[in-house]
Formats: structure tokens, sequence, C-alpha cells
């Protein structure tokens, strides 16, 4: 490996590129025996398997102690065999079941294979069947699983939502009335609108459990997050007093060589005004140098546009090279991709006959690829989490493997590149999800009670929101109210499915359907929202190596057509944003200057498209400009937001900058800050800042969570508002640019195309934050 990172910086392309270059080194295993079923034990031992590393007999041990457990350790570090004997031990000993959950239908694909496999050389026959029961399955299948009443069923939080709890008394009594362990597996996953929605269903689980008088044991396997049990508790409903952590890896790993890689700045002699050459343009040319040097090579990116139409740049690069064979190897792997090619695609990386995949974050989890030599980040992920995560797709066994870091221009990317010791030792960041959504709780009570009765005794599932929302729902006719010897119980009283009304990815259902106008055939779908950011009329589309541009968006029918183009410009919309506040929960005042007040509230956030940027491929420059016109959209959430006091506006006023630009270029930089300390992306967040706002009277910076109710992201920046402030006022004092850049106030995702800004003014405003601090 080292003579391929010489290779590599001896380019004379490349030259000035490496900020960091580091080495994490291997380690040997530790292991240790435990006392295991004979017939397990024969199994693991026909698997080569002689002992077990120390954190998966520690896991196993305090399972058979009766503790939950959240098992938080790297990728390929042997998680699933921690769970995999105490359910197989579980099944053949007292006939109990187990319910493995996982977020993606790859990973349960994985699972299943390894617990048959396992199964299978145990000789257990039909004492232990093992199936997964998904959306995939037909019908019949479906009821073929439920008819051979498997011990071990793998699972989504999706189906078990529409599938499941719906059918448990009826279809799944002897499971349910058995379940002795349940697993959620990336447990870290479940944040965001998607963990709230988990949690809730998890309730329902164990209302269920309930009924049936079972009470099992969670194992959950997280990534490394700074709170693991805190997040395992909060999704599962679980006490944290009763969860055992592992945390320390006892697998044996090969040396990690990092590089930190810094695309250059534009322009000869001009440094400092932070615009670099694109990170997907060099993402390209280091991935096929390392392919053509034989490195079976995959490609992290945050969009799933972009893994594809770098892809067919990187086959046509290699066939421009005359690597004509090894251009075919090259492959794009994304969520929207059929299980079918997603399947095809993992097989071939396993088997070593695709060289070389670009990805999104969908290829992070843990769907067995095997081990590759090099893995390529094109951009910072967002988070040390998800960065870890990435990175562990590197490495066979003990053989050494490469990562590569290249940086974007935007400030956490820069931030880590000038920083890279708070990547390497930072501590990791919180997962954050928020059960307790008003505006999620409503449909799953209602779907609880469906599931079975409901009772004063469920506010222990669903928290003090549970009478008011019970009250509204039997006003509403949705519930009605029984009066019993055992006390009062409230039955469904509506018609339909309410699973099926409501999505657990999202908060809202609608969709665009993406059609090929001259294929006459549909190519994807997209959320309501993205599909307005997306595919709009005349934004340029990407996917499986072809260019669209979308003719027509028809919002009567919700079906967007597209046409082939060759544009070689991409989009980006813009747009106008206005916030009510409609209650203030909490206030509290900044530590280092009590005149700055700040608060925490529901607020209502309007958005409107106005238009949409033509911006070069090469340079990312303004091109064109045309204006839109689609709906509004409106979206009720948590904020925090502070006012600048009069006093402060009055002196910013009267020097020389722009006020609004001094705000707005605040609001941006705090932002980009939330991922170093939350597992979330900066899509996540949203921001306003305007020198005058109706609820306050004063110049006002509000910073809200992009979900509807709110996830928890802008409460936990409300909590540690002032190191906020500090590190805010840190990242504009160490961005060597004058006036502004990516890396400290520019916004890829700001409507208003980054206008105005005015840094100096900014940073201005932060050190009166501190302190009263002048500049």
């Amino acid at each position: 490996m080292k003579e391929v990172i010489d290779w590599l910086t001896e380019r004379p392309y490349y030259a000035g590129q490496v900020e960091t270059q580091q080495t994490v080194p291997g380690r040997t295993a530790r292991t240790r025996e435990i006392p295991l079923h004979t017939r397990v034990e024969r199994a693991l031992e026909a698997e080569g398997i002689e002992a077990l590393y120390d954190h998966q007999a520690a896991a196993i041990e305090a399972l058979r102690n009766d503790e939950h457990v959240v098992l938080a350790t790297p990728t390929a570090s042997g998680k699933s065999l921690a769970y995999t004997i105490p359910a197989l031990e579980r099944a053949l000993e007292d006939g109990l079941t187990t319910l493995y959950i996982a977020p993606q239908v790859a990973l349960i694909n994985d699972q299943e294979e390894t617990l048959k496999e396992l199964s299978r050389a145990m000789g257990f026959g039909k004492q232990v069947d093992v199936a997964q029961y998904t959306g995939r399955l037909s019908q019949s299948q479906k009821r073929s699983v439920r008819e051979r009443r498997p011990s071990i069923l793998l699972t989504t939080p999706d189906m078990l939502h529409y599938g499941l709890l719906p059918h448990a008394r009826r279809l799944w009594d002897w499971f349910f009335s058995n379940l002795d362990l349940v697993i959620l597996d990336e447990v870290h996953e479940y944040r965001g609108v998607f963990g709230s929605h988990v949690g809730l269903v998890l309730r329902r689980l164990a209302r269920i459990c309930t009924r049936f008088e079972s009470d099992p044991q969670f194992l959950c396997c997280s990534a490394t997050i700074a709170n693991p049990v805190e997040h395992a508790s909060r999704v599962t409903n679980q006490p944290q007093r009763e969860f055992r952590l592992v945390t320390e890896d006892t697998s044996a790993t090969g040396p990690t060589h990092w590089l930190f890689w810094n695309p250059p700045e534009y322009g000869e002699g001009q440094q400092g005004h932070g615009q670099r050459r694109s990170s997907h343009t060099e993402t390209k040319r280091l991935f096929v140098d390392l392919v053509t040097q034989g490195l079976q090579t995959a490609v992290f990116t945050r969009a799933r546009q972009t893994a594809e139409r770098y892809a067919s740049a990187s086959a046509r690069e290699l066939r421009s090279r005359g690597e004509r064979e090894l251009a075919n190897t090259i492959g794009a792997y994304q969520a929207a991709l059929s299980n079918e090619r997603r399947q095809q695609l993992e097989a071939e990386l396993h088997s070593g006959d695709l060289r070389g995949v670009w990805s999104t974050n969908a290829l992070e989890l843990g769907v067995d690829i095997g081990g590759l030599d090099a893995v390529i980040l094109d951009g910072y992920p967002g988070t040390r989490m998800a960065t870890w995560q990435q990175a562990g797709r590197a490495g066979r066994g003990t053989d050494p493997s490469l990562v590569i870091l290249v940086a974007g221009e935007d400030q956490l990317d820069q931030y880590m590149m000038r920083h890279p010791d708070s990547f390497f030792q930072g501590a990791p960041e919180q997962a954050v999800a928020n059960p307790e959504n008003t505006q999620l709780l409503p449909a799953h009570v209602t779907a609880a009670a469906t599931e079975s009765w409901l009772t004063p005794a469920d506010s222990e599932q669903f928290g003090e929101p549970f009478p008011t929302i019970v009250g509204k729902l039997e006003s509403a006719g949705t519930l009605s109210r029984r009066s019993t010897d055992a006390g009062i119980r409230w039955l469904y009283d509506g018609g339909g499915s309410p699973q099926h009304e409501m999505s657990l990815r999202t908060i809202g259902d609608r969709e665009i359907t993406l059609k090929d106008r001259q294929r006459d055939e549909i190519i994807g779908r997209l959320p309501f929202e993205d599909a307005l950011r997306d595919a709009h009329p005349g934004a340029i589309y990407h996917h499986q190596g072809r260019t669209y541009e979308v003719v027509k968006l028809d919002l009567e029918y919700d079906i967007a057509e597209l046409g082939p183009s060759r544009a070689d410009y991409y989009t980006r919309t813009l747009h106008e944003k206005e916030v009510t506040v409609r209650a203030d929960h909490t206030e509290q005042r900044l530590t280092t200057n009590e005149e700055v007040l700040v608060r925490f509230a529901d607020i209502t956030m309007r958005k409107q498209i106005t238009g949409f940027e033509r911006r070069d491929s090469r340079s990312g420059e303004v091109i064109g400009q045309e204006s839109l016109s689609v709906p509004e959209t409106t979206l009720e959430t948590s904020a925090l937001y502070y006012t600048v006091p009069d006093s402060m506006r009055a002196e910013l006023l009267a020097a020389d900058g722009s006020f609004p630009g001094a705000i707005h270029a605040v609001e941006h930089a705090m932002i980009s800050l939330f991922p170093l300390q939350l597992v979330c992306d900066r899509r996540d967040i949203g921001g306003l800042s305007t020198p005058l706002h109706p609820h306050t009277d004063q110049s006002t910076i509000f910073i809200y969570d992009g979900y509807p109710g709110g996830v928890g992201l802008s409460k936990t920046g409300y909590e540690r508002i002032d190191n906020l402030v500090s590190e805010t006022y840190d990242l504009l004092s160490e961005c060597p640019c004058d006036a502004g850049c990516p890396a400290c106030v520019q916004s890829p995702h700001c409507g208003n195309a980054n206008e105005p800004l005015d840094k100096k003014l900014g940073r201005q405003l932060l050190s009166r934050f501190l302190d009263g601090q002048t500049e």
C-alpha cells in the first residue's frame, strides 16, 4: 500500500493536495471461550470459529444475565455472531422466538443466509426455522412463512408496522407469545423522522407483547456514537439502567492508511478565496488511478445523481486511457435501484468482478460485499460516525487498506482539513430521535387502537400527550370510548387501515413519479418536496448513466416527464422563506453575554421556490437563471432563535458593511457546524435571518429542524448554544478568506444564492456575543 500512496503523491497533477497522512495501526484479535450449546459449538467449529471475540462473548453473557445490550463496535467487527448465537440457542432449548429488525432489506438478505447456514450446520432441520418477512415477498410466500412458524423472523420496521402488528392477534399470536429477543440492527440509523417513527412502532410492539404476556430483551447494534445507551433507550422505551454497553472492538484488523486530500484553489497565485476544484472531479481522477493500479475501490458520495453521473464519467475516462475491459467493471450503487440490480452489484463486489463502484451511503450499512482495497470519500460524509462506517468498507482481514477523504469546499470539509485531530481524536456525535413528536403520535395511537384496545395505561408507551390525543381522536369519531369492568377502553371506530395511511420514512406520503418520455417507462419516484427541488421544469436529472432534462411537472397527476439531454451544467433552486412563531417554550441568556436572549419554540416555516440557476459543471459558475411557478410548502416544526440587542444592531449598522449580510453569514456558519455534534446532515436543519421580525421586534436568527414536529436537533442546539456561538466564531476567524467563501459562510443550499453575506461584520457580531469582546 505504501508503494501505491507514493505513486499517487508523486503524480505532478496531485502536487500539494495531501493535507494529512496518518496510519491507524492494525491489531491482533482478543478471544475467549464461553459455554455454548453443543450443536452451536459444533457448527461454529465447522466454520473455523474456535473462540469468540471478547466483545461478542461480553454481549452474549449480558443477555444471559437478563440485561438489554448495546453493542457499539465498528463495521466488520463481527457483531452478528453476538446475536446469532443467543437466537439459535433460545430457539433450540426453549422454543422461543427472535425478531430481527434492520432498516434495509439488503441487510436482511445477508443475515438470513448467515443464520440459515449455521442452522443447517447444526443439523436442526425443522427445529430452528429462519425466514424473512418483507415487502419483497409475494402473498403466497408470506402465507408460507406464517404456516412454517419460523423461530427467527427477519423484517424491516416498515413490515413490522404494516404486516405484523396489525395482524398480531389473528396471524402471529404464536410468534409474539413466545417472543424473547428483539435485535435492532444499525440502531444509529433510527434517527430523525425515521427514528421517531420506529420508536413509536416499538412502543406499539411493547403493547402487543404485554397483551401476550411476553417480555423480550433487546440487543441493539450500533456504530460508534456519543450516546449509544441513551439513544437505544429512547428508541426502544426501555430504561437506560437496564442496558449493558459493549464498545471495545477486539477483532483483528490490518493497518488503515488515511489521506486527507484538499483539491487546489482556482487561479495561479490566487490563494485564500476558498473556491476549490470540484471534489467530484478530483475523486474521479483518484478513483480511475487506483482502479488502474489494481485496487478494488469504492467511492462514497452524497447524492444519487452524483453517483450515477461520475460512475459513467469514470468509465469514459478508463476507455479514453485504453482500459476498455476495466471500464466495463465500474458501477453505480444507490437506494433507488431495483432489488435485483442491487443484489447483482453486491455479488459482483464480493466476487471481485466489479472493480470499482460509486455509491451513496446505501452501501454504508453492513451488507456483505467482502473487503475492498480502497475507499474514497467524495466530500466529508457529514459526521465522524458516517466517515468511519464508510471507511470500514476498506480492508481484507489483516491486509493494509487505503482511505482517502477528498474535501469539498464547504465549511465542514475545510474544518476537517484544518483540524484533522478533531476527526481522529474528537468525540463522536449524538444520535437524536423524538418519539414524542406530536405530529406523529396521533397516527400511531390510531394504529395501536386497531391492534389492541387502548387503555389509560398506554400513557406509559405514548407519553404525556396521550390523554389529549385520545380525547381529540374520540371527538373526531376515530375512537369510541367504552366503560368496562376492567376500566375505560378505546376502540378504533374508523375505516380502512391507519397503518397504510402513513409511511415510516417520511411524514408526507405524496410522491412524484419520474417518467422517461422517450422510452415511455417509469425510472423512479421522489417525495413531493424533493421533486419540487430536483424535478421542476428545466431541472437536469441523472439516472443510471443517462442525463435528462425535466420537460414537464404535472402536479395534478403527480408525474414528471423527462427527456434526454446532453447538458454540461447542473441546476439549483432559489427560494424565499417566512417564519411565524406559534409558541415559545423556554428561554435563556447567553452565559457570555446576558444581553442576548435565546428561545426554543414551535414555528411555522413557509417556503416558496421562485426559480432556479444553471451552473457550469466544471466551475460551478452561474450561467443562467429562470423563474418557476410551483406550490408553496409549509413546515410546522421546532426551532431555536436568538435576537440581536438593539445596541449591538446600532453599532453594526454604523460600521462599514452589510448588517443583513452579517446575520445571514452567522446563520449559515452556525448551521454548518451542527453535524460536528449531532448525527445529521446539514439538509436536516434550516435557517432564516431577518433584520426585523414581527414576533420579537428585533433582528432575529432562526435555526429549525427540517422535519414536521421537530426531531430534537434544534433543541439540542438550544441546550448547547454557548458552544455553538464559540465554535462559529472560531470558524469565521480561522478561514483565511476576506469576504466569505464556501469554507466559512457560503452554503450550497442557500435559496438566496448566498446574497447578501458579510463575513467580517458577522465575525464582529459573534465577538460581541462572546462576553462583549470587540474585534
